[in-house]
């Protein structure tokens, strides 16, 4: 009887309450981990209920991304460009870093979600709004890529540090071949949480160079330049 009266207490299922289970599933478990059978079990229903609201992982996944980004600040009010399009793409960040596995399905989707869309038409309009040509615009998404949804690909995961099992002498033998490797691998105190190298800020790198980027657009659309100069 108390488990009829759970079950006529349940929320109705619905695409959101499925999408919303999904995201914080991921971020219990790892996408890696998720399934729709686990999914089903967290959410108390067989599993063919969930294709009435999505049909299969894909659509799964895409629906996951649209939760997270739409959980960006929407634009502020007021703002010249420069300042407007900063405190979108820091919100996007903060997004993404509250879902580790997002930045992940977001790059493995072969074209972007409705929600995904609808930010980046918001942040290319910031653009245009600002001043910026049509030509100049289309360069600035490219130089932004990921960068604007809150996070960057970088060239490797992890800085070269110390192997214990390394001796002396070829430590000396790999500091002679790669001598700028390793004085900028060693200026630091390396710290293992870091996702841009050991010793990095994330944080202060992902600003430091939207920033520079940033600085460099006014640069350009100042200066009214073109792709054909």
């Amino acid at each position: 009887m108390a488990q009829q009266t759970d079950t006529g207490r349940r929320a109705p299922l619905s695409r959101d309450r499925v999408l919303q289970a999904a995201v914080a599933l991921a971020d219990d478990i790892g996408i890696e981990a998720l399934s729709m059978r686990k999914l089903a079990q967290e959410l108390g229903v067989v599993p063919m209920a969930l294709y009435k609201h999505v049909a299969n992982k894909e659509q799964l996944l895409d629906g996951m991304v649209d939760v997270v980004v739409g959980g960006i600040d929407p634009p502020a009010a007021d703002a010249d460009w420069q300042s407007a399009v900063r405190q979108r793409i820091l919100s996007a960040r903060r997004a993404l870093l509250g879902h580790p596995w997002a930045a992940r399905v977001i790059q493995s989707r072969t074209s972007p979600t409705p929600v995904v869309l609808a930010y980046m038409d918001s942040v290319i309009g910031m653009f245009r709004t600002g001043g910026f040509s049509v030509d100049l615009t289309h360069h600035v998404m490219h130089a932004l890529g990921s960068r604007m949804l809150g996070f960057a690909q970088e060239l490797f995961d992890d800085a070269p540090s110390p192997d214990p099992g390394v001796t002396a002498d070829a430590s000396a033998e790999v500091a002679r071949r790669y001598p700028y490797v390793t004085e900028l691998a060693m200026a630091v105190a390396h710290d293992g949480e870091s996702v841009v190298g050991g010793g990095c800020d994330d944080q202060f790198e992902f600003e430091f160079a939207l920033d520079l980027l940033l600085d460099g657009f006014e640069r350009l659309r100042r200066q009214g330049w073109t792709s054909g100069r």
